[in-house]
């Protein structure tokens, strides 16, 4: 039961940090290539999700669209309700990560003859995602942590299911301190698979933050 708990927290955290990613990073060119009115719309957006609880969104989704005909069950609202409140924190890290890179390099880009978008794609969301990767690791962290949150929505994840065994033996300090471990061991986990993961995608940036720190140490 306790793994099956476990496989659903991993099953809506990857999903969620994979589809808020590809939402963050639309909304990011969008407020970069369209004109102040969807910067507007972005920022609105951000500030909205930014602003309120998660626990508040999620419940809006599940008990506050059915008023208005969407209906989706405890799974589908906590899947979309982790998708749009990610978006809306890595789409703010994202744009700091475009506004460091330097006018010039766009410049440059523009210079040889490349679009706006190709500009944005191969210029400037590269050197941005490298630069802002290790706060959207800590995000996405933090969001599989707020997965717990869905157990009041009856998802059984990790949470949920450990509150069904509370319930069942009234052992909660032995049920507790097994679920804290297991979640230190995710976010741990998690953790390491993120910094793995960008040293892949990113090694000319890893590269040089491994020299930036030996220059450190040595001073």
């Amino acid at each position: 039961m306790i793994l099956n708990g476990v496989m659903l927290t991993i099953a809506l955290s990857f999903v969620a940090i994979a589809l808020g990613l590809v939402l963050a990073t639309l909304m990011s060119a969008l407020r970069s290539l369209a004109g102040s009115w969807a910067g507007y719309i972005v920022d609105a957006y951000v500030e909205l999700m930014r602003n309120t609880p998660f626990l508040v969104q999620l419940f809006m989704i599940f008990f506050g669209l059915p008023q208005i005909g969407i209906r989706m069950n405890g799974l589908e609202a906590s899947m979309l309700a982790m998708t749009l409140n990610l978006a809306a924190y890595a789409t703010e890290i994202i744009r700091a990560g475009v506004d460091s890179i330097h006018k010039s390099q766009i410049e440059a880009g523009l210079a040889l003859a490349m679009s706006r978008r190709q500009v944005f794609q191969y210029v400037v969301l590269q050197p941005a995602f490298a630069r802002v990767w290790p706060a959207l690791s800590s995000q996405f962290v933090l969001m599989m942590l707020a997965s717990s949150i869905c157990s009041f929505v009856s998802v059984q994840e990790l949470s949920g299911t450990a509150a069904i065994i509370e319930q069942d033996t009234f052992r909660s300090f032995e049920t507790y301190i097994i679920v804290t471990v297991i979640y230190l061991v995710l976010a741990l986990s998690l953790k390491l698979f993120l910094n793995w993961l960008g040293r892949r995608i990113f090694p000319q940036v890893s590269g040089l933050a491994r020299v930036t720190e030996a220059h450190g140490e040595a001073a």
